[in-house]
């Protein structure tokens, strides 16, 4: 009796082992399913081979479920359940960026998520040449759309001293002509015109590093001044080692009390582009003209690159006093005003 009774607890204890197996292993299963379905939601995308792009705005104040919901309707994700659940157990729920950002269905809910919690919005790329003057840039941020004429005059003169030491020197009646770095930005979707300008800016100031203003500070002379003979340089020679020689032209000439008399800043004043002004336009009454005043004109004529500056900060020492551009571009020095015009009745005959 005793035997028998032992040996029922046993097949008992067994039959809960199995039950408890079975269970263990139906759980095991669900939750590798559960992973693999997490994976599949999370981590592939909707479709591969898609190309189409959607242009999606996350409008501000919208949470999480707003967004998976309007996700999901567009067909760029697979499931709005997984989406939330995501963002919600990473802990970027609240992070999403509102923004209008591209999106398509060959991205999976990570990458999406990825890119809206860093706020990789739209971008639009603006290039600012060398040489452009403010009258430039304003024609191209018109018919880019970037910024409305009144708006780009309105900044343009607004004080940013108080942010950027380097426009401390520049006279207050003076526009950032010679200021905006020629480069390529992004403008972010809904970033203002003021963000924009601060960005151009920001990149002049790490352009022109502490060396090269302790070089500027160790030649007595100043920001504004190194960037108007730039400007200056940028409109008139192409290559370094032309800008040297004129860079060093124009300082010499500067010290000697003689105008530097140069086309570009006459054509400045007139908004044109002359290889050579007419007589009447050198005689215009304006602190630009060069022909009419000695010194520097008013202010920078351009937006010079790197090479003018550098070329302004560290000038080459040369015989000659004048230069002129022939229609090839190619640039003719002389010592003196005898060869200049010999030289100017052969290239401009």
């Amino acid at each position: 009796m005793k035997l028998f009774i032992n040996i029922n607890k046993i097949k008992k204890h067994l039959k809960t082992n199995h039950i408890f197996r079975y269970f263990f292993y139906t759980v095991g299963v669900f939750f590798v399913a559960f992973c693999l379905l997490l994976v599949w939601e999370i981590y592939i995308p909707r479709s591969y081979a898609s190309n189409h792009t959607v242009a999606y705005i996350a409008e501000s104040g919208e949470g999480d479920e707003d967004i998976a919901r309007d996700l999901e309707k567009q067909g760029i994700i697979k499931n709005s359940f997984f989406f939330r659940f995501y963002v919600v157990v990473s802990l970027q729920h609240s992070k999403l960026q509102a923004g209008k950002y591209s999106l398509s269905s060959n991205m999976s809910v990570y990458k999406i998520v990825e890119k809206m919690v860093s706020g990789e919005v739209i971008k639009q790329k603006i290039t600012i040449l060398e040489g452009w003057d403010i009258t430039d840039i304003k024609k191209y941020f018109l018919a880019e759309n970037v910024l409305s004429k009144e708006y780009f005059e309105q900044l343009i003169n607004q004080d940013f001293s108080g942010k950027f030491s380097f426009l401390k020197e520049k006279p207050k009646d003076i526009s950032l002509e010679g200021y905006l770095f020629p480069d390529t930005y992004k403008i972010y979707e809904g970033e203002s015109g003021e963000e924009l300008l601060e960005s151009i800016l920001a990149n002049f100031d790490k352009k022109l590093t502490q060396d090269l203003r302790n070089e500027i500070a160790a030649q007595k002379k100043s920001i504004f001044e190194i960037i108007t003979v730039a400007s200056l340089i940028e409109k008139e020679v192409k290559t370094m080692n032309d800008k040297k020689i004129a860079a060093g032209i124009i300082w010499k000439r500067l010290q000697a009390d003689m105008p530097l008399q140069m086309d570009s800043t006459v054509n400045y004043v007139t908004n044109r582009n002359d290889p050579g002004v007419a007589i009447k336009d050198t005689k215009i009454d304006s602190p630009y003209n060069t022909y009419k005043y000695k010194g520097l004109p008013k202010g920078p004529i351009s937006n010079p690159g790197m090479d003018s500056i550098l070329a302004a900060i560290n000038p080459k020492d040369s015989p000659y006093l004048y230069w002129l551009s022939s229609f090839s571009g190619k640039i003719i020095f002389s010592r003196t005003l005898t060869e200049h015009n010999i030289a100017r009745a052969k290239y401009f005959r």
